[in-house]
């Protein structure tokens, strides 16, 4: 029986590495607090219910013969637990954590031999974070030099593309082309694209390249360029301030306040008009007596005078009293922060970030790498987030992004996007809906979960950018078990395409010694990068350990690859004619395909049409065809 993977928590997340598992034909043992055996969401996968800490209910789940065990509950705690158990129990199977945790997701992976530790919030982040700036980012991923995206291109008629052949736009714009759906046609993917193939009105193209380069194109092509973040003025801004510190004082102090500097204003003017005392030494006399309540020589002033100043007395003292006391206990609960953040929120051009959990914070930080300018909602008054990230200059509102009046603070409706992050689905999606109502073309981007929910959310309500976090993160994790990493998940043209990192670990990988080339037809993938070569050079490469391919591929495809399915190998070169020139040249090449000697190749060669190799995937059929052609022979895949 094939080793099981033992999957610890089916909570969201955790149902969609299951489906991920199982469509990589994978045999997958659950243990789950809340599930029963006879859960129709299992599709038939094996159940054990009960805490995956407990040491008996693993070794049941059979954690000592296990290829792997994913770990992917809520609970940072649980999870830790559980994977130490785990590697304590089976010190080679592959461990594979789910972390919330900011600090231990990097530190605990490297502590513990063989375990990877991912977050949602990581692998989901960059995707909306180029989703909100762009508008049309359909994917991004990462490689070693930086930031990629992937976006469509709409070929119109007056468009600078139309007429144009892709390798052509390819080389100008720094791109690679993915998936060309012609306006009449069946759509092609990956190899399948002609690089000489003339784009048409009606043609979309999907690519892939640097989001600066994609991002220029773009809006040249919808000639809707963005100004640019839009400040108003100094005084505007410090305006809007006061008005907004005003609104935040409470009734009590808006009272009490007129009410202290009326008496000592109307005391004045009886001191300088009724005791005949310049204007200062009225103001400071009745200070005296209300602050100190000293009677400055009463009993040599009028009978009226005595009586005036014993009620000031009286109500200064009664005043001085209710004026601190509820000045203070505003100060305590007061939120000028709030109030003093308005100034640093611009016109327009910005980014509105509603939630500042794990989520939020990590767009936040995308979003600053990527130089935009942030604002950022959240419900809770003391997250654990807002200092950090006041300290990167983003100013933070605290409140219920569901109230317009507080969108309206943050200027979303001028916004370049809104980011609806928060952890509530429903509220996500009022926050949308009320962003709409303010602008009904404010692009906005939400969170969800279920991956039904979203379709249902992008058609019906008109929202293109509502992205299902589960199922963006989920191929992450099963990939992550043979030490690859899935960095995108893109529907494009009815098909989904995974960008994926396949590393050779170690001499006895299926990938060292295979021809890059030969590899990459084979299992109809679309090279991005190789770690430390230009792909343009690597001709004849052959993968070897440590090196970090970075392709795209068909999500079947990359199923297939995860299962390990090898290619047919019943494809047949024959070489059909050559120039005398190179037959030289070409015996090397038919000595090492037909394993003859030279005597033998170089007869072959002489001679009329022969088969060079037979038994050949088509990736490496089409690789020696390629090779023969260079050397100007032509030949054929039989």
């Amino acid at each position: 029986m094939e080793r099981p993977v033992l999957l610890c928590g089916l909570g969201r997340v955790g149902l969609r590495v299951l489906e991920s598992l199982r469509a990589a034909a994978l045999p997958v043992v659950v243990i789950d607090l809340k599930t029963e055996p006879d859960d129709p969401r299992l599709c038939g996968a094996t159940v054990l219910k009960g805490d995956c800490r407990r040491h008996e209910l693993l070794e049941r789940a059979g954690v000592k013969e296990a290829r792997g065990i994913v770990i992917v509950t809520s609970d940072d705690l649980v999870n830790i637990s559980t994977a130490l158990l785990a590697r304590k129990l089976n010190p080679t199977a592959r461990v594979v954590v789910r972390m919330f945790n900011q600090n231990l997701i990097t530190r605990f992976g490297g502590a513990v031999k063989n375990t990877v530790a991912l977050s949602v919030s990581a692998l989901i982040a960059p995707v909306m974070a180029l989703t909100a700036v762009t508008g049309d980012a359909l994917g991004a991923f990462r490689l070693d030099d930086g930031p990629r995206q992937i976006s469509e291109l709409l070929v119109t008629d007056d468009s600078e593309l139309a007429g144009r052949p892709i390798a052509d736009l390819a080389l100008q714009h720094g791109f690679a082309p993915l998936v060309l759906a012609p306006a009449a046609g069946s759509p092609v993917f990956l190899q399948a694209v002609s690089g000489q193939r003339v784009l048409s009105p009606g043609d979309r193209l999907t690519v892939t390249g640097r989001p600066a380069d994609i991002q220029r194109l773009v809006q040249r092509l919808r000639g809707d360029r963005f100004a640019g973040v839009q400040w108003a003025g100094a005084l505007r801004r410090w305006l809007r301030t006061a008005r907004r510190t005003l609104l935040e004082v409470d009734l009590a102090v808006k009272i009490i306040t007129p009410v202290l500097f009326g008496t000592l204003f109307a005391s004045t003017l009886v001191f300088r008009y009724g005791l005949d005392t310049a204007w200062g030494d009225g103001l400071y006399q009745t200070v005296s007596i209300i602050a100190t309540g000293g009677d400055l020589h009463g009993e040599n002033r009028p009978e009226w005078a005595k009586v005036f100043i014993s009620v000031l007395k009286l109500a200064g003292a009664a005043l001085i009293a209710g004026f601190t006391a509820i000045l203070t206990n505003y100060l305590i609960r007061a939120r000028l922060k709030g109030a003093l953040e308005v100034r640093h929120v611009p016109d327009g051009g910005h980014i509105v970030v509603c939630g500042l959990g794990n989520v939020g914070y990590r767009l936040v930080q995308e979003l600053i790498a990527m130089n935009e300018r942030v604002v950022a909602i959240d419900k809770v008054a003391d997250g654990q987030f807002h200092d950090t990230v006041r300290r990167m200059g983003v100013p933070v509102f605290v409140g219920d992004a569901t109230v317009p009046e507080v969108l309206a603070q943050t200027r979303a409706g001028a916004a370049k996007a809104v980011i609806a992050a928060t952890d509530s689905e429903l509220g996500n999606i009022e926050v949308a809906l009320l962003v709409r109502e303010m602008n009904a073309k404010q692009r906005v981007v939400v969170r969800l979960t279920e991956p039904e929910f979203a379709d249902a959310v992008r058609e019906a309500a008109d929202i293109r950018n509502a992205i299902s976090a589960p199922a963006l993160a989920a191929p992450a994790f099963v990939s992550a078990l043979y030490g690859d990493s899935v960095q995108a998940l893109v529907p494009v043209a009815g098909r989904t395409l995974v960008v994926v990192d396949l590393v050779v670990n170690d001499a006895d990988d299926h990938l060292n010694g295979a021809s890059l080339r030969a590899f990459v037809l084979d299992h109809d993938l679309l090279p991005i990068a190789l770690s430390g070569r230009d792909l343009a050079d690597a001709r004849g490469y052959r993968l070897k350990v440590g090196d970090k391919l970075t392709v795209v591929a068909e999500l079947p495809d990359y199923e297939r690859l995860l299962r390990f399915q090898q290619p047919p190998t019943n494809h047949r070169v024959v070489a059909e004619s050559w120039p005398a020139t190179a037959r030289d040249a070409l015996v090397p090449l038919v000595c090492v395909s037909r394993q003859c000697s030279r005597e033998e190749a170089t007869a072959l060669l002489h001679g009329g049409a022969f088969t060079v190799a037979d038994g050949l995937t088509f990736g490496a059929a089409r690789e020696l065809i390629e090779l023969l052609e260079r050397e100007k022979a032509k030949a054929r895949l039989v």
